[in-house]
């Protein structure tokens, strides 16, 4: 198993990207409280990796509205699949931890949809950012709640309704 890394700069600071067996497996945050810098033994560089960096700039450029990538989240049968909803969430929307709750099917499991949306390994192209407190406010992200916002206005400037 070959894991390789890229960096990539964007209006949100530097984001650190790792592809592993052909999957997009993370994107960190600068201030990320996992480490930054690349782990012993992984590999600089790749055509997924270039891929993902060309996708994300079109993201930040307003030119891309969903990924198209191979991703390979590592996290529990719950949080997949809170993954997998996050994913049906419409460029420029959000919606509320307990609607997410919801549409998992579990209505009373919003504290554990926050805390599954918060396990993200693939922030920006799974759109945990589009997920919101049910009083409009902007709660938890791994990015810090500036980027949060920024990622959200970024999207509804180019999505003419706001949202929040």
């Amino acid at each position: 198993m070959v894991v390789s890394y890229s960096t990539l700069k964007t209006p949100i600071g530097e984001l650190l990207l790792v592809a592993e067996d052909g999957e997009l497996r993370e994107i960190r945050f600068e201030r990320d409280p996992r480490p930054f810098e690349p782990e012993s033994g992984w590999r600089r560089g790749g055509r997924l990796l270039a891929r993902a960096a060309r996708q994300l700039d079109e993201y930040f450029a307003g030119r891309r509205r969903a990924f198209v990538l191979p991703l390979g989240p590592s996290g529990t049968p719950f949080q997949r699949k809170v993954w997998r909803e996050l994913e049906r969430i419409p460029f420029g929307r959000t919606i509320s931890y307990g609607t997410l709750a919801r549409r998992v099917g579990n209505p009373q499991a919003s504290r554990a949809v926050g805390a599954a949306n918060g396990r993200n390994p693939l922030p920006i192209v799974i759109p945990c950012h589009r997920v919101i407190a049910s009083d409009g406010r902007l709660t938890g992200f791994g990015g810090g709640l500036d980027v949060k916002r920024f990622l959200l206005e970024h999207e509804i400037g180019l999505f003419p309704a706001r949202l929040w």
